[in-house]
């Protein structure tokens, strides 16, 4: 999608398009590899953000990889796409695996230091907020406390 599309239509093809991907990964159940990033601010507090499309809870930033891009490449693309800044210090914590509407979903996830001023682009990012990690929104995704665990003990 481009930014030539308005704003309210973007998020709607979004939505759209998420909603056929779901049905499609339930039928077809491929493999998928994708990203996540734990972006910290210099508190320590959690970057989350709500996406234009799913639940509308507050999870992680990231994304899928594109074809043969290398995760902390797409990491660093996502990161910047979704939150408008860079970020600093971005290491790999570890690989997951799950389902995910029945497809098998690879998720490389890193970490990293906020670098800049985080803005939702209006479109698939529609808020940003940063937690205290004792503090988190209680409608957030369930990946985010395992994904947070695996930055604890990497912290250890």
């Amino acid at each position: 999608m481009s930014h030539w599309l308005p704003a309210p239509l973007h998020r709607a093809a979004l939505r759209c398009a998420h909603a056929l991907r779901k049905h499609w990964w339930r039928i077809a159940r491929p493999h998928v590899a994708g990203c996540s990033v734990i972006g910290l601010d210099e508190r320590g507090r959690v970057l989350l953000v709500r996406h234009s499309y799913g639940l509308g809870c507050w999870t992680l930033p990231g994304g899928g990889l594109g074809r043969k891009e290398a995760p902390a490449v797409a990491a660093a693309r996502e990161w910047r796409e979704e939150i408008g800044c860079d970020l600093s210090g971005m290491r790999a914590l570890g690989v997951l695996d799950h389902r995910l509407h029945g497809a098998r979903n690879t998720v490389h996830l890193f970490a990293g230091t906020i670098a800049g001023q985080p803005r939702a682009d209006g479109r698939e990012i529609v808020e940003i907020g940063l937690f205290a990690r004792d503090a988190l929104p209680e409608a957030r995704s369930r990946a985010v406390d395992e994904r947070l665990a695996l930055l604890a003990r990497d912290a250890r």
